[in-house]
């Protein structure tokens, strides 16, 4: 499914409530996401060059090799920009951020044992790269900033989502520093991404063929959801926020179980045990924060404490009070039959996206300049 920006240009920010429409506007939208390597990344900046002619998508992160490899497969299109560049580093971002419309900040540390074992690295990525991220969108009048979290962000256990909790944090304050122009931040909050970096299929898929796939807990449940929803849910908020906002998609859940008798229904299964800071559950909306969250059907709203609420509309209603939303007492789950059939669609595109690298990998002589960064 398509979701179209509803907006496309408003530079410099104005002061007060923007109320024309700017679908008209002349000039093309421009981009930015950092972490655009990663597999959200890559995804979202397929969409949205497929679904418009007239735009401009940098990328900016850290790895150039990553970035070669994207260059590469996306053809070198001409609409696409690529930035090397570290959210802790302030100043390359407000460089980066020079004429853009929308920001969507993907860039973070996100392995959680690794994030337990290297706490201070996670917290100058996730926590002060995200600041460094508002600050510069704020001074470079960015209109629209989107940041994604995770569930592991609600009462968090380990540290990877406490730092991605003082993300979400810092971008619902960040409306409080843009002031009264036109600049805003949200968050979306969603759980684990079937296909992404560290996703469990490529480890069932090589564990398979041992005839032993491991498991931390039997009764573990996640949030999941695909890339493409992801991407759909992104482009919706960028024409809805208000500011201030988290936006936590309706989402089915799966036993980790399931998705190993899915991928290997004769193989072994040995349990091992959690590891460091890992949830028996997830949580994508607590009691607390029910007191301030509007279902608008396909996807709920956590309005800021502070600041203007949104002007409720006819398909808005209220949670009920003491509403939680848990992987395990989710009313949506998928099925053996659901998860094997994704499972299967996934690798295949995974296999076929490495034949492709393959195909296509340079034969000797320099490396390809990935194009001006403009």
């Amino acid at each position: 499914m398509s979701t179209r920006v509803g907006w496309t240009k408003a530079r410099p920010a104005h002061e007060g409530k923007r109320k024309e429409s700017l679908a008209g506007a002349s000039r093309p939208l421009k981009i930015l996401i950092t972490g655009g390597t990663g597999s959200f990344g890559q995804a979202f900046v397929r969409r949205v060059l497929a679904g418009r002619d007239a735009c401009t998508v940098r990328v900016y992160s850290r790895d150039e090799l990553k970035q070669y490899d994207m260059a590469q497969s996306f053809g070198h299109d001409p609409r696409l920009r690529f930035f090397i560049g570290d959210v802790r580093d302030r100043e390359r971002l407000v460089r980066a951020m020079h004429d853009i419309d929308l920001v969507v900040h993907a860039a973070a540390l996100k392995h959680v044992p690794i994030c337990e074992f290297n706490p201070a690295e996670a917290v100058k990525t996730n926590i002060a790269g995200s600041q460094n991220v508002i600050d510069a969108a704020i001074d470079a009048g960015v209109r629209r900033t989107i940041a994604l979290s995770t569930d592991k962000a609600v009462n968090p256990v380990n540290l990877y989502g406490a730092t991605k909790l003082c993300a979400e944090k810092l971008f619902v304050h960040g409306n409080v520093y843009a002031g009264a122009r036109d600049i805003r931040f949200s968050c979306v909050r969603y759980g684990n991404v079937m296909g992404s970096r560290g996703s469990v299929i490529p480890l069932f898929k090589k564990q398979a063929e041992t005839g032993i796939l491991t498991i931390t807990d039997r009764r573990m449940t996640r949030f999941w959801l695909s890339l493409e929803q992801a991407v759909d849910l992104v482009l919706q908020v960028a024409g809805e926020m208000r500011g201030g906002e988290i936006f936590v998609p309706k989402i089915p859940s799966m036993r980790v179980v399931d998705l190993a008798r899915a991928m290997a229904p004769t193989a072994q299964i040995d349990e091992v045990g959690r590891r460091p800071g890992e949830k028996l559950h997830e949580v994508l909306l607590t009691a607390e924060e029910a007191r301030n969250t509007q279902d608008l059907g396909r996807h709920y709203v956590i309005e800021p404490d502070h600041g203007s609420r949104r002007e409720p509309s006819l398909s808005e209603r209220s949670v009920p009070d003491g509403f939680v939303y848990a992987s395990d007492t989710n009313t949506e789950w998928m099925t053996i039959e659901a998860l094997r059939q994704h499972a299967a669609l996934l690798v295949g595109a995974s296999e076929a996206a490495s034949q492709r690298s393959l195909e296509t990998a340079p034969r000797g002589g320099t490396m390809a300049a990935l194009g001006q960064a403009s």
